[in-house]
């Protein structure tokens, strides 16, 4: 009990005085789930406390799981890692790399000088960049009304490359074409897909693209952080259209942080969970492995203030990208091993899997700027406090 409690104090810590307007962590060992618990409130506006049944928008949370979808799909052969993904989307052959704009505004365009693979688009080595964090993105998506990935359209996936494929490494739509491909080589949307295939075969019940009228009352408010610090909740957004032409697999996803948990379960299970095999132990292993060789995961300047703060997770440290997770290369100041792998998504929830020491944690805001300091903090406050119970 004393390892709870010492858990349990540091996200009470963590939400006092409305430093976080809510949240929900959980963790589990090779046993099962050791910790599981909710803080806060729903909204800093309204009374209801936020429950460990709460449903999330876990944004690029959404990524290690469509990554999950493309290996099953190599597993089977019907994609592979290293052929040109244009072969699967042949709207891809047209892609080029923007250069730059002229004085008139016109985007300068050239023909990438290398084929973009899968492996690319896991390890974000595509070339392909959001423009939340990429200047040029920003100003071109802006010329040009290109849509986001997020409403579901079919354009988005034709933004230019900002570097060529292979060259270095930077954050962007690259799972959501990765997605796409396992809807063309599957020959189904991707929340069938994930449904069959990872969602149903794991017990993930309330994970999912399309929003649920049952849910109304476990979603807590995403709440904004204002300049003095406080949080300011935020109107809900529109549930997105059912004339969406793709499911975006780069975000989207709604999901608990039970259901997130046992996905995280199956992988450090080696693909299993209650009998239920979703990968094989090489494949998983695999997906743990560094897959940008030399290059490293860069710093990302944040472009819209208001989404994002800078982020640069690890500060000082090199760091990896595997299929498709961060991968610190040392250990963390938390407690995490090296070789861990973690992500995060823009709402400020945040997952890490050690298969070191056997150990996985989800932690569920609904918060944004993404960075944010006190939610990071408090993140490093669980991480610490669950390595400190497992010793």
């Amino acid at each position: 009990m004393r390892s709870v409690a010492l858990i349990d104090s540091a996200l009470a810590a963590a939400v006092s005085g409305e430093k976080i307007a809510g949240l929900v962590a959980m963790a589990a060992d090779e046993g099962g789930v050791i910790y599981e618990s909710a803080f806060g409130r729903r909204n800093v506006s309204q009374p209801q406390r936020m429950t460990t049944d709460s449903v999330f928008r876990i944004a690029s949370m959404t990524k290690a799981i469509t990554a999950t979808a493309a290996m099953q799909q190599v597993e089977q052969g019907k994609l592979s890692l290293d052929q040109p993904a244009r072969e699967v989307l042949p709207f891809l052959a047209d892609t080029k790399v923007l250069l730059g704009f002229d004085a008139n505004d016109i985007p300068i365009v050239r023909a990438p000088r290398t084929q973009i693979t899968l492996r690319n688009l896991l390890t974000h080595t595509a070339g392909f960049v959001y423009d939340t964090w990429n200047e040029e993105m920003a100003r071109y998506a802006k010329i040009t009304d290109l849509p986001a990935c997020r409403t579901g359209k079919l354009e988005s996936l034709t933004a230019p490359l900002n570097f060529d494929p292979g060259e270095r490494w930077e954050y962007g739509i690259n799972i959501d074409i990765a997605g796409r491909m396992v809807e063309v080589a599957s020959g189904l949307d991707l929340e069938t897909y994930m449904r069959r295939h990872i969602f149903e075969p794991l017990g993930m019940p309330d994970t999912s693209f399309i929003q649920r009228p049952e849910w109304d009352s476990r979603l807590p408010a995403i709440h904004a952080r204002q300049a003095d610090g406080s949080l300011q909740p935020m109107p809900p957004p529109p549930p997105a259209g059912a004339d969406r032409e793709f499911y975006p697999g780069g975000g989207g996803l709604f999901s608990t942080a039970s259901d997130y948990l046992r996905f995280l379960q199956a992988l450090m299970n080696d693909g299993h969970l209650d009998g239920n095999r979703i990968l094989k132990p090489e494949t998983v292993a695999l997906m743990g492995q560094n897959h940008m060789g030399n290059l490293d995961v860069q710093p990302l300047p944040t472009q819209n203030p208001l989404l994002s703060n800078p982020v640069n997770l690890f500060p000082g440290m090199s760091k990896k990208w595997g299929l498709s997770f961060l991968i610190n290369t040392e250990a963390g100041p938390a407690g995490r091993s090296a070789g861990s792998l973690a992500w995060a998504g823009l709402n400020n929830t945040y997952y890490w899997l050690d298969p070191v020491k056997k150990v996985a944690g989800v932690f569920m805001t609904q918060t944004l700027p993404f960075a944010d300091h006190t939610v990071l903090h408090a993140l490093d406050s669980f991480e610490s406090a669950v390595y400190k119970s497992i010793e």
